[in-house]
């Protein structure tokens, strides 16, 4: 014992001590402290993965419904016609469940929910506002709605010289 003091004082090291009754003490409920903080972070997370689970779950057959739907198959058919009669380009894209068409900046979401179809109308990545979707009605309508909100085309300056 008497050698290992020698060398710690040696070296510079500081002497390895026993923990003290009281040092364990404290340092177990630090950690059980610890543990319980993170145990309800971890609760909370969980709730939260079980909530949109649930919400999936329950819009799934919407999902389906919009996804291999005829009305989905004529939305874009007609996206697709209007949108070369005003010579603009529109982005299509799955994200997940959701339909998105997006042209000069503006975006139209079609969100599968657990109470229906919403259309959102989105503008510099905010949401001006959702209409509900109609599955049996005409997708026309609602393209033409949507492209009615976008700016005007941008024209090349032609040089005559």
């Amino acid at each position: 014992m008497l050698s290992d003091r020698k060398k710690s004082a040696e070296n510079g090291l500081p002497y390895k001590t026993r923990m003290s009754y009281l040092d364990s003490l404290e340092n177990n409920l630090k950690n059980m402290e610890s543990r319980e903080e993170a145990g309800s972070h971890d609760r909370g997370e969980h709730r939260h993965r079980d909530s949109e689970r649930a919400k999936s779950q329950a819009s799934a057959a919407n999902a389906e419904r919009l996804r291999k739907g005829p009305y989905t198959a004529e939305l874009l058919k007609q996206a697709t016609r209007l949108s070369h009669a005003m010579r603009t380009k529109i982005h299509l894209a799955w994200l997940g469940t959701t339909l998105r068409l997006e042209a000069r900046g503006r975006k139209l979401e079609l969100r599968p929910m657990p109470n229906g179809i919403i259309a959102a109308f989105i503008e510099n990545n905010v949401e001006l506002r959702t209409a509900p979707v109609d599955l049996a009605g005409d997708p026309e309508s609602l393209v033409r709605e949507w492209l009615a909100t976008l700016p005007p085309r941008e024209e090349a300056p032609v040089d005559l010289e």
